[in-house]
């Protein structure tokens, strides 16, 4: 049964011995059949030490406190009994010189002929992220606990932070919101990749082009590409451009996006919607910092900030196999949740208040306000489409205003949330809105008075969440 995994292992593209992780093979009995040359730096274990013996007794025995770890509630050795995939965060493995350091695997169960016959474990030493996370949250604990100190000391210091942000369009007194600007201010001095995760219309560009003005990068450029627009063909030369004559219509050579945003910041929108092939060119270009012209043979390296946003779950995406699980790791280095409109109704006056100021200067208007009866309710409207479908509704309301107090005539549909109906999801409401906009816009999807144009987003994007939400016009 050994030579049966062995040979499994071997001839597996999955395990080239060329990969940065480091991968382990199990015979039924739990003894090690296969080490690549990546398991042996990490652990200074040489594979001739361990082939055919239990590795579990030779560095993954302890806990990180030192506290024993037996083999029958190792998650590896588990897989090889029950068969059940296992992805684990924090737990260690022990070097050959006694040493510990922090690993991130999955075990894989293996089966030939519909019976199992072992397991594959694939690790990776994540020192140096848990490093950099510790450093950047030590940080902002810091200065969570200065910020507490001093709202003791000063009751205007809510002002002084508002007006520090004001003009940048990201404005908000709730502590969620407050929080994810102190998260924003300390990581943005820094050049490591931030992931901003949040729904649709929550401003994650917004937060994207404060934190490449707030860093040493601001005088170069930031270069936007957005995931969804393109397949995978087309993103492969549009993020790193081609040779004349590399495909047809080629017709002159062309720089991609990395190469734009070479000194500056490269900014990855909608990065949930990559297919598969895209991820695994991106994820290598994202390690060397280097690539290849479409077409051309001359290494490009560059020097580039990465910053990231979806509105996916990239770690539900990792389980179904739809997102690499090492691209993944190598863009959630410094999370940032912006939270919805629902979460933060009480920042609804101030928002309507920036939002007017534009407006005004934009239509040639002159709206002083808005009184509390429209304030009532927009607060107690759910907001599935964020700060843009605020946006769009106050600048529909300011068009029709011939009043300089604001009164919004819009009827709003009654909070679905009220009846806690948990049981849809976000998916499920996703696609029911966008029905909704569209059935209000005759399901027309371009131009002007087209559904794209209120829900704030390019025609592309639209058509491409309505293919991946199965959103199908019924017929009449």
């Amino acid at each position: 049964m050994s030579d049966q995994i062995e040979n499994f292992l071997v001839n597996s593209n999955l395990l080239l011995n060329a990969v940065g992780e480091g991968v382990y093979g199990f015979d039924i009995n739990g003894n090690a059949v296969f080490i690549n040359p990546a398991s042996e730096q990490m652990t200074g274990w040489t594979a001739t030490e361990l082939l055919g013996k239990n590795i579990h007794e030779y560095h993954h025995h302890s806990h990180e406190n030192g506290s024993p770890y037996p083999s029958h509630e190792c998650h590896i050795y588990n897989t090889m009994r029950d068969g059940i995939e296992r992805k684990i965060t924090d737990e260690v493995f022990w070097r050959k010189d006694g040493s510990n350091f922090p690993v991130e695997y999955t075990s894989t169960p293996v089966y030939k002929d519909g019976k199992l016959i072992g397991a594959v474990a694939i690790f990776r030493d994540v020192s140096q992220q848990r490093s950099a996370d510790n450093k950047l949250r030590a940080a902002l604990k810091k200065v969570q606990d200065l910020t507490k100190k001093l709202q003791e000391e000063n009751s205007y210091l809510q002002d002084e932070i508002n007006k520090t942000w004001s003009g940048t369009g990201l404005e908000g007194n709730t502590p969620a919101y407050q929080e994810m600007l102190q998260q924003i201010d300390i990581v943005a001095k820094t050049d490591s990749t931030v992931l901003i995760l949040g729904e649709n219309g929550t401003g994650k560009e917004l937060v994207a082009r404060n934190l490449h003005q707030l860093s040493q990068r601001f005088n170069s450029p930031l270069v936007k590409v957005n995931c969804a627009a393109f397949n995978a063909n087309l993103l492969e030369s549009e993020l790193f451009g081609h040779e004349k004559g590399a495909f047809t219509n080629a017709n002159e050579r062309r720089k991609g996006r990395f190469e734009l945003a070479d000194k500056g910041t490269l900014f990855l929108d909608e990065v949930g919607e990559l297919p598969l092939e895209a991820q695994s060119k991106l994820l290598r270009v994202l390690q060397e910092r280097e690539f290849e012209r479409v077409g051309g043979s001359k290494t490009i390296k560059v020097d580039i900030r990465v910053i990231v946003a979806t509105n996916r779950d990239l770690l539900s995406m990792v389980e179904k196999g739809l997102f690499r699980m090492d691209l993944y790791y190598r863009l959630n280095v410094f999370p940032i949740k912006i939270p919805a409109l629902r979460e933060r109704l009480e920042d609804i006056p101030l928002l309507c208040h920036g939002i007017l100021k534009q407006l005004n200067s934009k239509l040639n208007k002159n709206i002083q306000g808005i009184n509390k009866r429209s304030l009532a309710k927009l607060s107690a409207y759910h907001w599935p489409g964020n700060i843009r479908e605020l946006q769009n509704i106050l600048e529909r309301e300011v068009i029709l205003s011939t009043s300089e107090l604001l009164n919004i005539q819009q009827d709003f549909p009654k909070n679905k949330q009220t009846n806690k109906n948990f049981n849809k999801t976000l998916a499920d409401v996703e696609k029911a809105y966008i029905i909704e906009v569209l059935t209000h816009y005759h399901w027309r999807i371009g131009g002007d008075n087209g559904a794209a144009t209120a829900l704030g987003m390019p025609d592309s994007t639209l058509r491409s969440r309505m293919k991946k939400l199965n959103v199908k016009r019924l017929s009449t």
